[in-house]
């Protein structure tokens, strides 16, 4: 009965984190999704903004209180105005999405989502970590021995 609790106990824990990619487990799964190129954006900027924004965790959450919105999953997109996650106040939802697919560990809806985010005139400038972190940088770091 022990065994069975700490089972439970352990499945539990994996859910609640989610998946955490490694890094060329992610690059691999973005360039099949079709994210390497796409508005001239490399895999490598990707891999990158997930690495920063997320630490590659699909199940990543942060809270902003100012305008009292989440960021939320694998590229940390945003309830004010990408996903409805029914709580944060005048949110646009312009992937038409619940916030919660994008906490999933299939990636399909974060990518579609995030191809819509760069075909807004900000493009992946959106992205305060992109900028601070992957912006006129080398980054072939984070794709290097991945086979993409």
């Amino acid at each position: 009965m022990k065994a069975l609790f700490i089972l439970g106990l352990l499945l539990f824990s994996v859910l609640v984190q989610g998946k955490v990619y490694e890094r060329c487990e992610l690059a691999r799964a973005l360039k099949r999704l079709g994210m390497d190129g796409y508005k001239r954006i490399s895999l490598a900027n990707w891999v990158c903004l997930a690495q920063w924004e997320s630490s590659y965790n699909t199940r990543a959450t942060n809270y902003n209180p100012g305008s009292k919105s989440t960021d939320y999953g694998i590229f940390q997109i945003n309830s004010r105005y990408w996903c409805d996650d029914g709580k944060t106040p005048r949110a646009v939802n312009a992937c038409h999405i619940s916030c919660n697919v994008l906490l999933q560990d299939d990636l399909s809806q974060a990518v579609a989502c995030a191809k819509r985010v760069v075909s807004d005139p900000q493009g992946i400038r959106a992205w305060v970590a992109w900028r601070n972190h992957c912006q006129n940088r080398d980054l072939t770091q984070y794709v290097r021995g991945c086979g993409v």
